[in-house]
């Protein structure tokens, strides 16, 4: 990937920052999207290997912070190559305690997780159509084919994150291609608040016997960027198997 230029929103968080690097590694130009932590954005910056990135703040929910951070990375680079859509929110609702999924949790999600992710390749469509193979990933989430989750709110959202994959996939092409990286249960802060009995039911539950670090999901968007050209429209599983247990 050596001197493509690469946006990831959400990109400070564990997965995010797992994909900035592994990018940066290959040897892409990093524009980290961040939402409300220019510290941790920062922070980050320096910890990647290379040169030429760049951290921007910008909220997904609010497109004209969006198209800000386009016209900069237009200004700056001229082309982007690969848009990762990783921005995401949840919250923990049992899923037969309707009244606690509340009107405005619900829009929080989907205002993040789907239309966020919408608004973003709207803003950026422009600068990857000046790219020779332009890729954007969407990071989706086992829940979205199993509807276990966090709450339905988050496993319906990235249902709907998977098909705007699918119809942007159609929409876009053959110039942009579009692919869903769906990750289960991934090692990190969010997991850490858990329950350690959820989790190693979940664990014993995969049949590859462990849950995926933030690092899989990195090696899978790369995986899509690198070495499969021909793959648009499909959700990638980074789950261990767990639909099958």
């Amino acid at each position: 990937m050596q001197g493509q230029v690469v946006v990831i929103t959400g990109g400070t968080g564990g997965i995010g920052s797992a994909i900035c690097h592994r990018l940066a590694q290959a040897g892409a130009q990093v524009v980290v999207l961040y939402r409300s932590d220019p510290q941790k954005a920062a922070r980050l910056l320096e910890s990647l290997p290379g040169g030429g990135h760049l951290s921007l703040q910008a909220d997904v929910t609010q497109s004209p912070t969006l198209e800000q951070a386009a016209r900069r990375v237009a200004e700056q680079y001229g082309r982007l190559d690969l848009l990762v859509n990783n921005a995401g929110i949840t919250r923990p609702v049992p899923h037969d305690d309707l009244e606690a999924l509340d009107d405005e949790l619900i829009d929080q999600i989907f205002r993040t997780n789907w239309r966020g992710a919408f608004a973003t390749v709207r803003a950026f469509r422009g600068l990857l159509e000046q790219s020779p193979a332009p890729l954007i990933v969407n990071i989706s989430s086992v829940a979205a084919q199993t509807g276990l989750g966090s709450n339905i709110a988050y496993c319906a959202s990235k249902a709907a994150l998977d098909s705007l994959t699918r119809s942007l996939a159609r929409a876009l092409a053959p110039r942009i291609r579009v692919v869903s990286v769906s990750p289960g249960w991934v090692l990190g802060e969010y997991a850490s608040r858990m329950d350690p009995a959820l989790l190693e039911a979940q664990r014993t539950r995969t049949p590859l016997g462990r849950l995926a670090t933030a690092e899989d999901v990195a090696q899978a968007v790369y995986a899509a960027a690198v070495h499969l050209p021909h793959t648009t429209g499909a959700v990638l599983p980074v789950d261990g198997g767990r639909p099958l247990g």
